[in-house]
């Protein structure tokens, strides 16, 4: 049986032991319905604000600004909703969730080019929009977008800001109170939580209005029966990645093995080449590209060797398109269909980076042998 390496950790992270046990324990409880009044009810309450309470801490927010959603993308399209009918701005690497979302509810939605590292230039935001939206930093390249500074920027024209932080938290230090944000998002299943559970948080003050409606539940700012198992165990992974230094753990654990990984492929593989910045990125996120060699083939082998990595949002996943991601960046077509996305994880080592290098060039080396683009004398 093949052994597997698991290097799609941005797509999602294996639950953290410690949020399995929470789990299990709240599933032994049997905790009722949360706006129930009777015993079994109040005991739901009473764990729902204990989780409540951890993510706040983990983002530095207030208890009451956090709102329980079913995911990222339900926090992104709440967010859009909010703006309905206004004009709004998003960076054009935004995660589909936000860009359709916006797309489809504001009166208009301008689209904010970035630089070949993915960044944005304060100089092409919109002064004359209602919402600012700039994720913290990309889910396909890493790439850490200067919040603080949009921030001063649109505050200035009085326009509001969201950023969806889904990548960020855990990894790097994310402060909302800092950041100086109105909206922000978040999703359990990237910090080790389980799948179906995210956050939005809204600044107190800040304009709402709920995507979903017919319940008082989140203060009648999200209608529907509380999901207090996976309410429980996002709060236990918040409270795992704060007692344990989780940004700690991923820049002096983690970010070696990707720049290593990153070291070796450009000096191994020819024709090679990195789309995420060296500097000012995410420590766990390295997306490359290969000259003739089509992404899609290139996940398929490794996966058929056990290592799975991505060709970019998960999300997208299946569509035969370019990653809109990687066509804002660079503009090239060819590049956006040669790359790949490995993103490292708590429970990486280095046997995975050395797993990867023991299969990558063999398999890259095969889909330029078959490709009809011509590499002879270009190196």
């Amino acid at each position: 049986m093949i052994q597997q390496t698991y290097l799609d950790y941005a797509a999602t992270s294996p639950m953290l032991p410690e949020v399995k046990q929470a789990m299990l324990a709240a599933m032994k409880a049997g905790y009722g319905n949360a706006s129930a009044l009777h015993g079994a009810g109040n005991a739901a309450k009473r764990v729902i604000e204990e989780a409540r309470q951890a993510v706040a801490r983990l983002i530095n927010a207030e208890p009451d600004e956090i709102i329980f959603t079913s995911g990222g993308s339900e926090a992104n399209n709440t967010v859009a909703e909010i703006f309905r009918g206004k004009k709004v701005a998003v960076s054009a690497i935004e995660h589909p969730s936000v860009l359709e979302s916006m797309r489809v509810r504001a009166k208009e939605c301008k689209v904010i080019p970035v630089d070949q590292a993915g960044r944005v230039n304060l100089a092409n935001i919109p002064a004359d929009v209602d919402l600012v939206s700039v994720m913290l930093a990309s889910n396909e390249l890493g790439t850490i977008e200067p919040i603080a500074e949009i921030v001063r920027c649109c505050k200035k024209h009085n326009t509001l800001i969201h950023t969806d932080a889904t990548q960020a938290v855990g990894k790097i230090k994310v402060d909302v109170k800092a950041l100086g944000v109105d909206y922000l998002t978040l999703s359990a299943h990237k910090i080790g939580g389980p799948i179906g559970i995210g956050v939005l948080y809204v600044k107190n003050g800040a304009p709402y209005c709920p995507l979903i409606v017919g319940g008082h539940q989140e203060q009648k700012r999200r209608a529907g029966t509380s999901n207090v198992l996976g309410i429980v165990g996002l709060g236990a992974a918040a409270t795992w990645c704060w007692d344990n230094w989780s940004c700690k753990i991923f820049a002096e654990k983690v970010r070696p093995l990707r720049d290593k990984l990153r070291e070796r492929i450009l000096r191994e593989i020819p024709y090679s080449s990195c789309n995420s910045p060296e500097e000012g990125c995410l420590p766990n996120i390295l997306n490359v590209s290969f000259r003739a060699a089509e992404g899609e083939s290139i996940q398929l082998y490794l996966d058929a060797e056990g290592i799975m990595v991505s060709t970019g949002s998960a999300c997208a996943a299946g569509d035969i398109k370019p990653s809109h991601v990687l066509m804002a960046t660079t503009g090239d077509a060819e590049i956006a269909h040669s790359s790949i996305r490995i993103s490292l994880g708590l429970d990486t080592t280095q046997k995975d980076i050395d797993k990867v290098m023991e299969v990558l060039p063999g398999v890259i080396k095969k889909l330029q042998d078959m490709s009809t683009i011509k590499l002879n004398n270009e190196l």
